[in-house]
């Protein structure tokens, strides 16, 4: 059993992946594919100037060669957070990236793009530790269509993308992926130092690939900078995280307002409602006294014009005297 560097933090991954031989390593694995050459691009968002979240990117240019011996050049951009992050800053990234002349190829074309998504956290039901999300042309019947593709213009335009949930690794190690991500699982954590993952170096002695990626990754953990620097770290997420259990428990309570407020607004308009049903039967009411008042007015002054008086109409229609002077007016 050896200890190495924990590569969930920014400054062991980044040590990690400016290794040629290994970023190739872990890509070619990720992917699925033969990358022959790789280098590390420039961009927009350097990760010294990270301002809210912990969303760690590289970009790579690889060269990749297919099963017929042509090569290509294709874009992939790695980008690795250990906290739940929106999905908009990815998008960002990835806009920033789609805007870049530089990754155009001689005839103007965008070229292909591969979005790869190291999680420290889970996405939402998904059970599958490495989710590999590909598009595929089709035609108004839903037939996929293959002639004719890959097309510069479509692939200049779409993009594939590799998602990594690293809390379901499980420490197998039967396939190449297997190996390669194991050194990411989370459950190898020494219980002494989260800083450093607890390997059993035996299972990869006949890779020298990986032989390479857990030399490098003895060489961080021996590094007392970079060990100061994991502290860093820890330090700035855990401010992070506190931080963002402030505003989710603000938010939280704002919601809670909101459905209080609303629930108000609705039983004031059902006040308001009642109210109105209220007055309408008033109106109602009122309108049909009208009506009685009317026909009883019109029977008064028929009686009083036959001839009877006062006294005798208020003893048939039992009124007071006064009340029928009102009406006969």
């Amino acid at each position: 059993m050896i200890y190495i560097a924990n590569p969930i933090y920014d400054v062991v991954f980044k040590y990690l992946m400016d290794d040629e031989r290994i970023a190739r390593t872990i890509l070619s694995a990720l992917l699925r594919m033969d990358i022959t050459h790789i280098e590390v691009r420039p961009h927009e968002y350097p990760n010294s100037q990270r301002d809210t979240l912990s969303v760690f990117r590289i970009d790579f240019a690889a060269t990749v060669r297919e099963d017929n011996g042509s090569t290509h050049l294709v874009l992939i951009e790695l980008q690795k957070t250990w906290l739940e992050t929106e999905t908009l800053r990815f998008r960002q990234y990835l806009g920033v990236q789609y805007q870049n002349p530089k990754n155009m190829d001689d005839d103007g074309n965008g070229l292909p793009m591969i979005a790869v998504y190291l999680l420290g956290h889970r996405v939402g039901d998904i059970e599958e530790p490495v989710l590999y999300v590909r598009h595929e042309a089709q035609d108004r019947d839903g037939q996929v269509v293959t002639k004719g593709l890959p097309d510069p213009f479509v692939s200049s335009l779409t993009h594939d993308s590799v998602i990594v949930q690293i809390p379901l690794l499980r420490g197998q190690v039967n396939t190449r992926l297997d190996r390669v991500l194991s050194i990411f699982d989370q459950t190898q954590k020494s219980d002494k130092d989260q800083h450093t993952l607890m390997i059993d170096d035996d299972l990869y002695a006949d890779d020298d690939d990986m032989q390479a990626v857990l030399h490098r990754l003895l060489m961080a953990a021996a590094n007392a900078d970079m060990r100061q620097d994991m502290n860093v770290e820890d330090e700035y997420f855990s401010a992070i995280e506190k931080r963002d259990t402030e505003i989710l428990m603000r938010e939280k309570e704002l919601a809670k307002q909101k459905v209080t407020i609303s629930e108000q607004k609705e039983e004031i308009g059902k006040q308001k409602e009642e109210i109105g049903k209220q007055k309408e039967e008033i109106g109602k009411q009122k309108e049909e006294i009208g009506k009685r008042t009317a026909q009883l007015r019109s029977s008064i002054q028929a009686l009083h014009k036959k001839g009877l008086s006062i006294e005798e109409i208020s003893s048939v229609v039992n009124m007071e005297e006064k009340d029928l002077v009102l009406l006969l007016e």
